[in-house]
């Protein structure tokens, strides 16, 4: 037989052979994820999703603005006695507190596989896919350039190591996602500023703070790292599924690397998001901040108040802080050099911040939200300017994020298909919760039932302890007809 002849039935026969392992491989990872996407659509809960149940699982997606939730609303709610063992960003979740009411986490959803089945309700804020990314950028870089007061990467490492161990709090260090990104970042940001010793110039090629590669990894290099695809990129979506690489599940990581090969499996993943954002008792947008924090107050916060109450669970001590909470000593302690003004006053006496929860009212809860986040932006403010003047002249604003070429937003928007489809799934939730809210507020019989004369009430009364409710039907019922369900880029 000819060499030519036997060659090409080689490539031939090897092509077949290379053919059929592809189609073995996608059949076994689509049956994989099926598997997945089966059984977890088969544990959804079909009790009613408006009633608060036992347990309050807040599923915080990083850079969403959850922090100011937990701080400004939550604290104010459960005392500390309420809240799970290392609830709220510290480490992993420990069941071992089985009255516990209130849970707040970076752990995604498979976290649900050890709370009672059937007694816990879920919350949630998304938000704007692009600019999550930014935001965690961002705030990658901020945290990172903290350890800059150090001479050299090694001697940053030792004094957080250090650190670690003498402190009992939680370091950002321990927590998922900022456990990957900032030591990744950390160690970029010291390469480049070593690297710029050497070359002995401070001259700069661009004033772009997001392009500035000598100062700062770029944008469009950091969107692009693997790092980035493995924790950031539809990072919304598999938290909710319950598939980052901080998961619970043994199947996660194979589930999450067959999504990542073939792309089309995601929409599986993004079914079993959807399906559980429609069971959840409330999804905030980021966007709409005010918008969310009041319907928070009104459908989180009412029944809060009225569980603790009839359980007597509700009384004083629970702290309101204008602060974060210094569960972290990351955020200070690693910064030696930083004034007090920099570094903002994180840990708040609670001598100094008591409330009295007796009588809670959704009233009394937006008036301690309102002066609990503006403490909260302006220690954040401090906090971020002070950091950033380490790695000056870059300075990100949101003149800066403007500049950014279409270009790189197109990209993110690729890399983030399902967060933008969840996205704007979460926007037409959030428009009926709107809805329902008013339609609720304006409810014929409650307003009848204010409007009769009892206990001595005279009716202009009534209508003053009215007026509020009403205003914030007209609120409502204005901003949803102005919705849109389009995604902004």
């Amino acid at each position: 037989m000819d060499s030519t002849v036997k060659c090409t039935i080689l490539l031939i026969l090897l092509g077949l052979v290379v053919n059929a392992f592809s189609v073995t491989d996608y059949e076994h990872c689509e049956n994989v994820v099926k598997k997945w996407a089966t059984n977890s659509l088969k544990h959804e809960s079909k009790e009613d999703k408006h009633a608060l149940k036992d347990l309050l699982f807040f599923l915080h997606v990083p850079r969403t603005g959850g922090r100011t939730y937990f701080h400004c609303f939550l604290k104010k709610l459960y005392s500390s006695s309420l809240e799970c063992p290392r609830s709220y960003d510290k480490l992993r979740f420990d069941p071992s507190k089985e009255k516990c009411r209130l849970l707040v986490t970076h752990d995604d959803y498979s976290i649900s596989s050890k709370l009672p089945r059937g007694r816990t309700s879920v919350v949630t804020i998304l938000r704007n896919p692009i600019d999550r990314v930014f935001s965690t950028y961002e705030f990658s870089v901020e945290v990172a350039a903290r350890f800059l007061v150090h001479p050299n990467l090694t001697s940053a490492t030792q004094m957080a190591g250090r650190l670690r161990s003498k402190n009992k709090g939680v370091s950002t260090l321990d927590i998922w996602p900022w456990k990957y990104l900032v030591p990744w970042m950390r160690e970029d940001l010291f390469a480049r500023r070593d690297a710029r010793k050497t070359r002995g110039t401070s001259d700069f090629t661009s004033g772009d703070p997001y392009n500035m590669e000598d100062i700062v990894m770029p944008l469009l290099n950091y969107i692009n790292n693997p790092i980035s695809h493995e924790i950031v990129h539809n990072g919304a979506t598999f938290q909710i599924a319950g598939l980052t690489n901080n998961s619970y599940l043994p199947e996660s990581h194979e589930v999450r690397h067959c999504v990542d090969k073939y792309n089309n499996l995601g929409d599986y993943v993004l079914q079993v998001a959807k399906k559980r954002l429609d069971n959840m008792l409330y999804v905030g947008l980021t966007e709409d901040h005010r918008e969310s924090a009041t319907m928070f107050a009104n459908v989180v916060g009412q029944q809060v108040i009225s569980q603790l109450v009839n359980s007597n669970a509700i009384g004083k001590g629970a702290n309101v802080n204008n602060s974060e909470q210094g569960t972290s000593f990351s955020d200070s302690e690693l910064d030696q050099n930083t004034n007090s003004d920099e570094k903002g006053n994180e840990t708040t006496s609670s001598d100094d911040n008591e409330v009295n929860q007796d009588n809670m009212t959704v009233e009394k809860l937006m008036d301690t939200y309102e002066v609990c986040i503006s403490g909260l932006r302006k220690t954040q403010t401090r906090r971020r300017i002070a950091s950033l003047k380490r790695i000056s002249p870059a300075n990100f604003t949101k003149e800066a994020r403007n500049r950014v070429p279409q270009m790189v937003l197109q990209r993110i928007q690729s890399l983030n298909k399902l967060d933008v489809e969840l996205y704007e799934y979460a926007q037409g939730i959030f428009a009926k919760q709107h809805k329902q809210a008013a339609e609720k507020l304006f409810d014929a019989r409650t307003l009848g039932s204010i409007f009769i004369y009892s206990g001595g009430i005279k009716l202009w009364d009534a209508c003053l302890w009215t007026m509020p409710f009403v205003l914030l039907f007209i609120f409502l019922f204005v901003n949803a007809k102005r919705r849109t369900l389009k995604l902004k880029i």
